[in-house]
């Protein structure tokens, strides 16, 4: 907590010195054009790709730098910065998500005469243990048997679990997870519908590896079929979901001193992994259940016998950008959509998104929008939009909060310097900026706010049709290293 309170004072902090700096010369600029300009064309890593640069001065928004500025480019995760903002503008600072305990019937002496709900309201950060503590509240209240039937309700939003451009192929990686009005995290990473799965090597050679889930669950089927090798036979491990199930297939080999490792794996249907995590719960806890699992929606003359609430907004913003937590971004669009439109669907909550980047100075029309993670390559946005939208996002009473949000660089710290933890970690640049990143295939972004000898600066910088994604970070690092060295000149 110190710590936390700490972080924030710096960056109040640093907010407050902004507004100190004036207006850098016009001469200033120039000189950074001319050596922007001949980098960016020069650059043996960029031959043959599509970049879009924008600079703006964070003091008084005027344009100060844009190579094709107005081009629509995929922005990757560079997207998040139009969810957060737009979730702070619609939704604001302290909502919170929650999760309830129902019953249509009675509960007399200990005995619920009727149906148990468990009502999922999009929390994306429900852990296991909290799962444990709803069975442990109604164990506490006295109820040793549920007379009819547990039911699960996810209908908060719809049952369009996946974005429209999300492939097959990545509905079993942690990023591509399905997302759902009721959903697990398996820890406080927030991988949310996702269980951990940790493998090492077994003590005898020729034995299988010992496989370990967290949380442990009959809902996910292991399939085993690895072998436990001499340390010269190099580890050639697959781990795949079979598509439409929960069965999990290990092949390969591991060798005895390899040290034990954690996989991340995304569930499929992830309501029906939470409610299953309940009933073992209700079990473990001495809760008899005589009916079966169903899925409806809870009767709105329901009695409510608990509600958990997730932490506020402002909280969940952290691991989401920070960390960058594609399923907090997909929450985020369909609960907009629930509480403008009643329906959480992701063309309401797109829309939601798209009408209140008008009142954030951007022209809606000039966005393609088609989740709110960044994860479709089919999203366009102009680099001189996401500096506009950064510029009037500074003007918003809960600027301290998004800017809280934001990945510092060269910090290690996880929680705060987030996906720039090890990137700019030189003299120059080291906690200067505070940036979002963004990756896909062919794609690097990062865009954010800068500080420089001359006053802050808001930046953008979309490369799109790289050869090697990793090598546009590398290029983002050189370009702000050059734009403030020579301000700082």
């Amino acid at each position: 907590m110190k710590q936390l309170i700490v972080c924030s004072l710096l960056i109040i902090i640093h907010i407050l010195l902004w507004d100190q700096h004036t207006a850098f010369a016009k001469n200033d600029i120039n000189r950074v054009d001319n050596d922007l300009t001949p980098f960016i064309e020069n650059h043996p890593l960029l031959k043959g790709s599509l970049v879009g640069i924008s600079i703006r001065s964070a003091d008084t928004g005027e344009l100060m730098y844009e190579y094709n500025g107005d081009k629509r480019l995929t922005p990757a995760s560079n997207l998040k910065l139009i969810t957060a903002t737009t979730a702070l503008a619609t939704l604001g600072e302290n909502y919170t998500f929650s999760t309830e305990i129902r019953t249509d019937g009675k509960i007399k002496t200990s005995s619920v005469y009727g149906n148990l709900y468990l009502v999922g309201k999009g929390d994306p950060t429900l852990l296991p243990e909290d799962i444990d503590h709803f069975a442990k509240v109604l164990k506490k209240k006295g109820i040793k048997k549920i007379t009819g039937n547990l039911v699960c309700d996810a209908t908060h939003f719809d049952d369009i679990s996946y974005a429209v451009d999300v492939p097959w192929s990545d509905e079993e990686a942690y990023y591509g997870a399905a997302v759902s009005a009721l959903t697990i995290s398996p820890n406080e990473d927030y991988d949310t519908g996702t269980i951990l799965l940790e493998m090492s090597p077994n003590a005898e050679l020729g034995k299988k590896a010992t496989i370990t889930l967290h949380p442990h669950t009959e809902y996910v089927h292991i399939l085993n079929h690895t072998v436990t090798v001499t340390d010269d036979i190099k580890k050639e491990v697959s781990i795949t979901r079979q598509h439409g199930t929960n069965t999990i297939i290990i092949e390969g080999t591991i060798p005895l001193g390899t040290k034990a490792e954690r996989h991340t794996i995304a569930v499929w249907e992830p309501a029906k992994y939470a409610i299953t995590l309940f009933k073992e719960a209700l079990y473990r806890n001495g809760i008899e259940l005589e009916g079966v699992v169903k899925y409806n929606k809870t009767p709105e003359n329901s009695q409510l016998i608990y509600k958990h609430k997730s932490e506020p907004l402002q909280q969940l913003l952290i691991p989401f950008m920070k960390l960058s937590k594609n399923s907090f971004g997909d929450v985020f669009i369909k609960e907009m959509g629930k509480l403008y439109k009643q329906n959480g669907t992701w063309e309401n909550g797109i829309d939601t998104a798209k009408n209140t980047l008008t009142s954030l100075g951007v022209d809606a029309n000039e966005v393609v929008m088609r989740d709110g993670s960044g994860i479709s390559h089919q999203n366009l946005v102009r680099a001189n939009d996401l500096t506009t939208l950064l510029y009037h996002a500074k003007q918003k009473e809960w600027f301290p909060v998004f800017y809280k949000s934001l990945p510092i660089s060269g910090v290690n710290d996880k929680m705060q310097g987030g996906t720039l933890r090890n990137r700019m970690s030189i003299t120059l640049l080291k906690e200067k900026v505070y940036a979002k990143t963004g990756t896909l295939t062919n794609v690097s972004t990062l865009s954010g706010y800068v500080k420089t000898n001359e006053g802050p600066f808001i930046f953008s910088i979309l490369l799109n049709h790289l050869k090697i994604s990793d090598n546009g970070k590398l290029v983002e690092d050189e370009l702000l290293k050059l734009f403030v060295s020579k301000l700082n000149q």
